[in-house]
């Protein structure tokens, strides 16, 4: 049996700053505030930082119902709807907001058109947090549209003023096909200035385009409910690549790497690149002898801190444990 030889790590992977800042808030919370910390839905997408936090005494919680009066509550980085807000506002609570700050930036785009009367066709994921959120900033007037084919069936109030936003974490290729349908069916719609897609989702797509054609099959680090960890496995799979997603290294199964000699690896980012070394590890069990991370972006981005959280004089160190 031909076993793995090599395994070539994409450029970029895992965490994003938006992620790298929603788990810091619920540890500065933790260290300032003590246990416990409520966080409103997981904080990121991932079952290895969820399992970590809740160690730590952060508590993950879907309704508002379940927090105590008086305690500290972190909203997730996908975002949460006006109506959540209000609530939590109105039960008194210590709130800090790790929403990532490109998800907020859509917000702040559909208030703002909104006010100009604007409706909005939204380009997402039924049920995700995220587009529940979104969608959630406005009473009426935002229509979801998860394909080509709703396009055709969405019937907003009035088609003078529309505008389009999207979830941050779709495939690029896959969105750009539903905002063509969208122009095509109303000519005169309204596109955010930069695309919604985030920066982080882009580049590890673009990575893994990169990597997909030099390996002979591609293993994507990320749980299951993550949306941009979907999309890398997808992205592999339309180029030809076999590709399978995991959650942790127990997953890996031998038969995958059977006469495949070149492994390519990446992870979404929500991922933690300790679960990216553990696969390594366990890949290198199974054979492989050498391992290179490819060329490719250095991501430079980072987000501030809310208020209430930074120390004196720091400039936040991003949770080392986790890299």
């Amino acid at each position: 049996m031909d076993e793995p030889k090599e395994v070539l790590l994409a450029e970029p992977r895992g965490f994003c700053a938006g992620v790298d800042r929603a788990i810091e808030i619920v540890e500065r919370a933790l260290a300032k505030f003590g246990r416990p910390i409520y966080v409103r839905h997981e904080i990121v997408h991932n079952t290895y930082v969820v399992n970590d936090l809740k160690a730590k005494g952060a508590i993950f919680i879907e309704e508002l119902s379940d927090v105590p009066p008086g305690a500290t509550l972190v909203f997730s980085a996908h975002g949460v709807s006006k109506a959540v807000q209000q609530e939590a506002q109105a039960r008194g609570f210590n709130i800090f907001d790790a929403t990532c700050p490109l998800v907020t930036k859509v917000h702040v785009e559909v208030a703002k058109l909104h006010k100009e009367g604007f409706e909005f066709i939204m380009i997402g994921h039924k049920g995700h947090p995220e587009v529940e959120g979104t969608m959630g900033q406005l009473d009426s007037g935002i229509h979801l549209v998860e394909d080509a084919a709703d396009v055709a069936r969405v019937s907003p109030a009035q088609t003078q003023k529309l505008a389009v936003v999207t979830q941050t974490t779709l495939s690029v290729d896959d969105a750009a096909g539903i905002l063509a349908a969208v122009k095509a069916r109303f000519p005169s719609v309204r596109e955010p200035k930069q695309q919604d897609i985030c920066y982080a989702t882009q580049n590890r797509q673009d990575a893994v385009k990169l990597l997909s054609p030099q390996v002979d099959v591609v293993i994507v680090v990320g749980s299951p409910t993550s949306s941009n960890s979907n999309r890398l496995r997808e992205v592999a799979l339309k180029l030809g690549t076999p590709a399978h997603m995991v959650d942790s290294a127990d997953e890996l199964q031998a038969e995958w790497f059977e006469g495949r000699s070149r492994v390519g690896l990446t992870a979404g980012a929500s991922a933690p690149e300790i679960l990216v070394r553990q696969v390594i590890d366990r890949i290198k069990a199974l054979g492989a002898i050498s391992v290179r991370t490819m060329e490719g972006l250095t991501e430079t981005v980072k987000f501030p801190l809310p208020k209430g959280l930074r120390i004196d004089g720091d400039s936040p160190s991003l949770i080392e444990h986790l890299h």
